[in-house]
C-alpha cells in the first residue's frame, strides 16, 4: 500500500495516483475534495461570531480545546444552501491551520478512475474560480473537485490566522 500526503497550503496531493476525495452537497450540487486534507466531519456546534467579519465567516469554535475559524462554503461561493437535517462541518488541514466548513450534507467517499477526470473548463467568470481543480464525470453526474486552500483569499487566510491565534492566546491566559 502506498503511502500520501497532503500539503494543504498548496492543495496537492503527493505519492499515491488513484486519490480519495470526500464528497459533499452545496445547494443541488456536488463537491468534492482531497480526503488527505480532512481531518473530521462534526455535526454544526456552537459557534462564537466574530464582529465586522465577511458574511461567509461564521466565526470559531471550539474544538477540544483547539480553536477553529468557520466558513460557511455555501455563501463564500454564492451558493443557496438547502434546508437540510445534515448540515455538517468539515474540519480541514490547511497547513498551519485547521478550518472548519460548513456544507449542506455529506455524501460519501470516492476514488474516481483517472480517464474520468477532466480538467475544469474555461469559465468566463468575474469571480476567482482557481479553487476548482477539475471535474468528475460519475455516470450521469458530475462532481467538482476542489481545493479548499484556494477557494479562500488572502484576506480570508489572514483573518483565520487572527482569530485562531487570538483566540488561542487569550485561552492561553486564562
Amino acid at each position: 500500500m502506498q503511502s500520501a500526503t497532503y500539503d494543504g497550503a498548496k492543495g496537492q496531493t503527493h505519492g499515491q495516483t488513484h486519490d480519495r476525495y470526500l464528497c459533499f452537497s452545496l445547494g443541488p450540487e456536488e463537491y468534492a475534495i482531497p480526503l488527505l486534507s480532512v481531518k473530521e466531519v462534526i455535526a454544526m456546534p456552537a459557534i462564537t461570531p466574530i464582529p465586522e467579519a465577511e458574511k461567509y465567516f461564521l466565526g470559531i469554535m471550539n474544538l477540544r480545546g483547539q480553536v477553529i475559524s468557520v466558513v460557511d462554503l455555501r455563501r463564500k461561493l454564492s451558493i443557496t444552501p438547502s434546508e437540510s437535517s445534515e448540515t455538517a462541518i468539515i474540519i480541514c488541514d490547511l497547513g498551519s491551520n485547521s478550518i472548519g466548513v460548513v456544507v449542506d450534507a455529506v455524501n460519501s467517499v470516492i476514488n474516481p478512475e483517472p480517464d474520468k477526470i477532466s480538467d475544469k473548463p474555461e469559465l468566463q467568470s468575474q469571480r476567482n474560480t482557481d479553487y476548482i481543480h477539475a471535474v468528475y464525470r460519475e455516470k450521469d453526474r458530475l462532481i467538482l473537485l476542489l481545493e479548499i486552500f484556494k477557494a479562500l483569499s488572502t484576506k480570508d487566510h489572514r483573518t483565520i490566522e487572527r482569530a485562531t491565534n487570538s483566540q488561542g492566546k487569550e485561552s492561553h491566559a486564562a
